[in-house]
């Protein structure tokens, strides 16, 4: 019998991983050993599982660091929200609206990755991640100042008020400016969202370990090398990115579809900043970790609400503890290179000087 390859057995662990969590939980779901404020954060952890796979993808694999990954997911859970508002009288059966608004959220989060990819993805370092950073601010403003409403004449967008809109009587709004979107109809469960996490596995795994993620890995770790050898640089890196953002826009929509109300202040900087912690914490590249990292980390200040006002002082030294035992080597190779570069110029200087 032919025997698995490294990555395929990892793939199937990171699989097993998932089911085995959702047993867990379901299981004490229906006993009922689990408290409300716990199982209301069932979902929210998968979403940020997705965020945290998503963005390492970029970050991990890609080797671009994007700080705008919560503008994605924003995008993503406010067409997903007026997606499913929209079908709620023509489509009786939640679980097809569900699917359905997570399929939009990601077209226009993938549609918009596209758009800020073309002239983003030409830039590297810092000026990368502050486009991102900035493009996660106008999405969030531009919410803020956004209202929509649907009526039997369809949909009415306004950039001044609900007044504006020009409904019928009957008509709904369903994005109120910075209050956000309101008397969203809950769909979202448990099962979709450990279902969309194996197939956002699915895909990541898959293209990691295809032709087109060996090239993409390639431009990560050479970029002139890559380009020597006729790999089409702005090709894969839009490859990564758009993929990306689509993985986020579902799980936008997936999140907005689990609460009543989300406002456009939910999608902000801490937000995405947020989400890179889980990333850097569970180790760049590293699925299983960000998996881990995104569920632990989400549910702890939750766990340390006990400690009542010293429960973020604690949250910040097991980050930092957390930090320091998984990416010690990191750190120490980073300090190697910064003080050769360092030394290096000073013994320059002093050559050209004598």
């Amino acid at each position: 019998m032919k025997k698995l390859s490294k990555s395929a057995r990892g793939s199937f662990i990171n699989y097993g991983i998932v089911l085995v969590f959702f047993l867990i939980f379901q299981i004490m779901l229906s006993m009922g050993k689990l408290s409300s404020s716990f199982s209301g954060q069932l979902i929210p952890i998968c979403t940020y599982v997705i965020m945290a796979l998503s963005l390492n993808l970029v970050v991990g694999i890609s080797g671009e660091l994007s700080l705008g990954h919560a503008g994605f997911m924003s995008v993503g859970a406010f067409s997903g929200v007026i997606a499913a508002a929209c079908m709620q009288n023509s489509v009786e059966a939640s679980w097809i609206r569900l699917i359905l608004a997570i399929v939009i959220g990601a077209a226009f989060a993938a549609v918009a990755g596209a758009v800020i990819g073309v002239p983003v993805l030409r830039l590297r370092g810092d000026y990368l991640a502050i486009v991102t950073l900035a493009f996660g601010e106008i999405i969030k403003n531009v919410l803020n100042c956004l209202y929509i409403g649907v009526d039997s004449h369809g949909l009415h967008i306004s950039m001044k008020d609900a007044n504006a809109l020009g409904m019928e009587a009957d008509g709904i709004t369903i994005i109120n400016g910075p209050m956000g979107a309101l008397g969203i109809k809950k769909i979202s469960t448990f099962a979709s969202a450990v279902i969309l996490i194996l197939i956002v596995l699915f895909i990541i795994q898959n293209l990691v370990n295809s032709r087109s993620g060996r090239a993409i890995k390639s431009i990560r770790d050479n970029r002139i090398a890559a380009e020597a050898c006729g790999i089409n640089v702005m090709k894969y890196k839009m490859m990564a990115f758009v993929v990306s953002a689509a993985m986020a826009g579902a799980a936008g929509a997936l999140y907005a579809l689990n609460y009543s109300t989300v406002v456009p202040k939910k999608f902000d900087f801490n937000t995405s900043i947020l989400i890179l912690v889980f990333v850097v914490l569970g180790g760049i590249g590293n699925l299983r970790g960000s998996m881990i990292a995104a569920a632990v980390l989400t549910v702890l200040p939750e766990m340390l609400r006990q400690f009542q006002d010293y429960r973020m002082l604690v949250y910040a030294i097991v980050l930092i503890l957390v930090m320091i035992l998984t990416n010690n080597r990191k750190a120490k190779d980073m300090l190697g290179r910064m003080k050769a570069g360092i030394f290096g110029k000073i013994d320059h200087r002093r050559q050209t000087n004598e």
